[in-house]
C-alpha cells in the first residue's frame, strides 16, 4: 500500500449526501476480485448514458476534475451495501483523499484498508472546502496527515482528528498484510517450535 503523508491536488466538488457504495460501484462491476481497474467504472450511471457516452455535466467528466485526488462531498457518503470494490474503484480513479462530514462505518474502514485517506470536518468547513473546488483546477487543496491539517485554496486550515493507530498505517504504507508481515520473526519462531514440539502436525 503507497505511505499517505501530504497531498496537494485538484479537488472534485460533489455536493451529495447518502452516496452509497451502489452509486460509487454499481453491483454488476463486483465480478472482479482485483483491486485495479475499477475506476472507469467510479460513479458509472452517472458518468454515462445508456449507450456507455460519456455524460458531460457530471464533474469527474469534466476538465480539470479528471485529474481530481481529492473528492469533497456530503454527509453519509459511502452507506449501503459493505463492498469493498467502491473504495476499490475510489483509489483506481485516483482520489486518495474524501473530505465530508461523515462517512458510514463499514466504507469508512475500508478506505483505511486501502490507501485512502476520509476526513470528517464540520458542515461549514466542508462548505468552505466544497466552494474552493468549485473554483477549478487552479484551486488546489493541501492535506498534511501528519499534521492533521486541511488547507484550502484561499489559505483556511481545518484541523481534523484521526486514530492514530490508523494515522500510523496511512504513514507508513501498512495493509492488514504488511502489518502481519512485521510479525514474521515471531511467527518464524512459533512454527519453528511447533515442528520440533509436534512433527506430525
Amino acid at each position: 500500500m503507497d505511505k499517505f503523508e501530504k497531498l496537494t491536488g485538484i479537488a472534485a466538488p460533489l455536493p451529495m449526501i447518502n452516496v452509497d457504495t451502489d452509486m460509487i460501484i454499481p453491483k454488476q462491476f463486483l465480478k472482479t476480485i482485483k483491486r485495479t481497474g475499477l475506476g472507469i467504472n467510479l460513479f458509472d450511471e452517472m458518468r454515462y448514458d445508456r449507450d456507455g457516452n460519456e455524460m458531460p455535466d457530471f464533474v469527474l467528466n469534466r476538465p480539470p476534475y479528471r485529474e481530481a485526488e481529492i473528492l469533497v462531498t456530503g454527509e453519509n457518503f459511502g452507506c449501503g451495501s459493505s463492498r469493498e470494490h467502491a473504495p476499490w474503484a475510489i483509489k483506481d480513479f485516483g482520489i486518495r483523499c474524501i473530505i465530508a462530514p461523515s462517512f458510514a462505518d463499514i466504507f469508512h474502514n475500508n478506505c483505511f484498508k486501502n490507501g485512502i485517506l476520509p476526513i470528517s470536518l464540520p458542515q461549514e468547513q466542508v462548505d468552505v472546502l466544497m466552494k474552493d473546488a468549485e473554483k477549478g483546477g487552479n484551486a488546489r487543496i493541501s492535506v498534511d496527515l501528519e499534521a492533521q491539517t486541511v488547507t484550502g485554496a484561499e489559505g483556511d486550515v481545518f484541523h481534523f482528528e484521526i486514530d492514530p493507530f490508523r494515522k500510523h498505517c496511512l504513514l507508513e504504507g501498512l495493509d492488514d498484510i504488511a502489518l502481519s508481515m512485521q510479525q514474521m520473526p515471531a511467527i518464524e519462531s512459533y512454527e519453528a517450535r511447533l515442528a520440533q514440539d509436534r512433527p506430525w502436525v
